[in-house]
């Protein structure tokens, strides 16, 4: 990067105007489509096993079958046994009994009332530590931050809980968001595990969001994603996983470890479940700055029942840039969305390499300068690994960080010309499956740059230029690990990543039963 030659300005947030479109009056109004969604869903009974989502616990509430009440003692007693075994899972590292109890007895009440909040009322929700939920110690992974309960909630926990969901605790991330193993060993937090594969990780940073989603603690949890951490996990951990545009929904209340590149998003059980959160968080927020001018969230033309007339752009060079295994199962994927109709076209994504380092120095520098009081006080108190990251930040100069800016101006119009002919980018989630859990990780960490890059590699594009990403369970390795699938768009079109989701979710026939995972239904 320091030989390069870059004459554009930089540009330090990556904030895009909205386009102006013609309002399509006719079109659906989100309820309506979200009304569909559900109806549409078919029962989990009819083959084999699959994921209970939003669905399955609506139906449940409105028929009567359970409560939320029951609902939350059975996640009660589960949460009570997951931490008990020989692996502890560690997906929800605080949660508490009574605050659990309150909000699914005042759901309960609605549903008896006939006067639900919304689809996510008494639904069971976790966010990640990073967020501010009351009363939990807001500790970010780490042993050190959040010493007093908090006292006042981040805005996607207020708003879940305006809508009325159950918030069953807050969940395990790697330390301060700094890897994408989930690798936390201090003593507050450990390691969670995957749920598909015990022994190997979840991925990182929200590692305890997408284990509690596979798990079946619950079918909707928050992460955050400054580097994949959002969509990574979810794709080791076989969920979906939703960032959406830079901005698109509020990070107020969360730690603001990088402001440039990170973004909100929900992991669920499935895309549809993905739509109804997105459809409920997205929207401006007087105390958050970025995105304050973003068109309304739509869900349009999701329901469509085939792809014709969707352009998919692949560059092949860089989505062959992965695993054989994973390549086969991705490039199969993509001919089943073209056979649903939509075309492949061809596309350069130009610097790939540039875009790889400057992301690199852009959220590296960003934590290093919002740290700096914790690197000088509590140095000492930081996994080895964090503390490594961070002294690696501490290298960049503002010289490189500027140019890093600079090369994002650059991305940034490849991407709007590259968005003027086709309606997405497709590429691999990750270029490999989960990795293994070895005994010294348990102690000391871990720390391998090789696969942090490695699992970043098809993330760091959408966070450096803030374009929205969805990542989609597609099938297994051959040791019976998730593969994931990754759609990106442009600005603000998260609607077309959920149009196309919806369909690559079903060319997987059948859905693997985690190893781990508990019925909160039964």
């Amino acid at each position: 990067m320091r030989s390069l030659d870059i004459h554009e300005d930089p540009t330090f947030i990556p904030e895009v105007a909205a386009e102006v479109t013609e309002d399509k009056s006719e079109t659906k109004s989100t309820l309506d489509i979200i009304k569909q969604l559900i109806d549409a869903r078919p029962d989990s009974a009819s083959h084999g096993f699959s994921f209970k989502g939003i669905k399955d616990y609506l139906d449940c509430y409105r028929s009567g079958k359970l409560t939320p009440s029951q609902v939350a003692k059975n996640i009660i007693a589960v949460l009570e046994d997951c931490d008990k075994s020989t692996t502890p899972l560690r997906a929800i590292v605080q949660w508490d009994q009574e605050q659990i109890m309150l909000m699914a007895e005042a759901s309960t009440a609605r549903y008896r009332n006939k006067c639900p909040l919304s689809y996510l009322d008494g639904i069971p929700v976790c966010l990640k530590e990073e967020f501010k939920v009351v009363p939990y110690y807001h500790r970010v992974g780490t042993v050190y931050l959040g010493t007093e309960p908090e006292t006042e909630d981040a805005t996607v926990a207020k708003k879940l809980r305006e809508a009325g969901a159950v918030i069953i605790g807050v969940s395990n991330m790697h330390e301060l968001g700094t890897g994408t193993t989930g690798c936390n060993p201090n003593r507050y937090h450990k390691i969670p595990r995957n749920p598909y594969k015990p022994n190997h990780f979840t991925g990182g940073s929200s590692s305890g969001s997408a284990a509690a989603v596979a798990a079946g603690l619950c079918p909707v949890a928050i992460g955050t994603d400054g580097g994949g951490s959002v969509r990574i996990p979810a794709s080791f951990c076989g969920v979906v996983g939703l960032k959406g545009t830079f901005g698109r929904i509020s990070g107020h209340g969360s730690l603001p470890l990088s402001y440039s590149t990170v973004s909100v998003g929900p992991i669920c059980t499935s895309v549809a479940d993905a739509a109804i959160v997105y459809s409920i968080l997205a929207e401006p927020d007087p105390l958050y700055p970025y995105g304050l001018k973003q068109p309304k969230a739509t869900l349009s033309d999701m329901c469509a029942p085939d792809l014709k007339g969707l352009k998919l752009g692949v560059d092949w060079t860089f989505f062959k840039a992965c695993d054989a295994e994973i390549l086969s199962v991705c490039e199969k994927a993509m001919e089943y969305l073209q056979n649903l109709g939509a075309s492949v076209v061809e596309v350069s994504l130009p610097e790939m390499e540039e875009v790889k380092i400057a992301h690199v120095i852009c959220i590296l520098s960003e934590m290093r300068d919002f740290l700096q009081p914790d690197f000088n006080k509590h140095f000492q108190e930081m996994n080895l690994e964090t503390r490594a990251s961070l002294a690696l930040g501490s290298q960049f100069t503002a010289l490189d960080y500027i140019t890093a800016n600079r090369q994002r101006t650059r991305s940034m119009r490849f991407l709007q010309e590259i968005f003027t002919t086709v309606n997405c980018i497709l590429t691999p989630a990750t270029a490999s499956t989960a990795p293994r859990i070895h005994e010294s990780d348990l102690l000391t960490g871990s720390s391998n740059i090789s696969f942090t890059m490695m699992s970043m590699r098809f993330m760091q594009l959408g966070n450096f230029t803030g374009i929205p990403g969805l990542v989609v369970p597609i099938g297994y390795s051959t040791a019976g690990l998730p593969i994931g699938f990754q759609v990106m768009a442009k600005w603000w079109d998260e609607a077309v990543l959920l149009r196309i989701g919806l369909k690559l979710e079903q060319f997987r026939r059948q859905t693997k039963k985690p190893t781990i995972h508990y019925d909160i239904l039964e």
